[in-house]
């Protein structure tokens, strides 16, 4: 459970509505599970004990592999307690991990992942505008996280030898024009 044991009223509810925002845009295309509130719906297994992240998205193939771990956070969850309970768990999964946090603690979130050294695949920030929440991405990691670069380095297959492809124009070159000869008489200048 969050550190954060109750949060005031109106962020959960504001916090709910994040999450149902983004299971509704991930929808199409991932399988989105979510756990609003205290709710334990979708399971994340983490070396035997199971995580319940905001948002967990799992491919749609056959296979239904975690893809991508959400966790959204209000004002007051933006802190030292909640990095090291739930973000430091959720950045060691093989998953991408993605952080949404309100605009005003977003500098607050990048110093509290690089002083706990906390990898973060993405970092987003929310505002409200009237009724309508809008998404920013603020920070993109250039790495995956250790744990995938290391498993797709072990499905790599070697390399086959790149063939040289032979190109041919549709049209062969202009030849160039044959030189005219002198213009033979015509009719009229032959019966003279």
């Amino acid at each position: 459970m969050s550190p954060i044991l109750v949060r005031p009223v109106r962020e959960q509810l504001e916090h709910d509505r994040i999450i149902r925002l983004l299971q509704g845009k991930f929808r199409r295309r991932y399988e989105a599970g979510m756990n609003p509130g205290i709710e334990q719906n979708v399971p994340v297994v983490s070396g035997g004990s199971g995580l319940y992240p905001d948002l967990a998205l799992f491919g749609q193939e056959r296979g239904r592999r975690l893809q991508i771990v959400v966790e959204v956070e209000t004002g007051e969850s933006v802190n030292h307690l909640e990095a090291l309970s739930q973000w430091a768990s959720f950045s060691k999964l093989r998953a991408a991990f993605h952080l949404y946090v309100p605009a005003s603690m977003v500098e607050v979130a990048r110093r509290l992942c690089e002083d706990n050294q906390i990898h973060v695949n993405e970092i987003w920030s929310f505002h409200m505008v009237g009724d309508e929440v809008r998404f920013t991405l603020v920070q993109r990691s250039r790495e995956t996280a250790p744990q995938v670069r290391v498993a797709a380095k072990a499905r790599r297959k070697p390399a086959a030898p790149v063939r040289k492809r032979v190109t041919r124009s549709a049209k062969p070159a202009p030849r160039p024009a044959p030189k005219k000869a002198a213009k033979k008489p015509g009719r009229a200048q032959k019966r003279r």
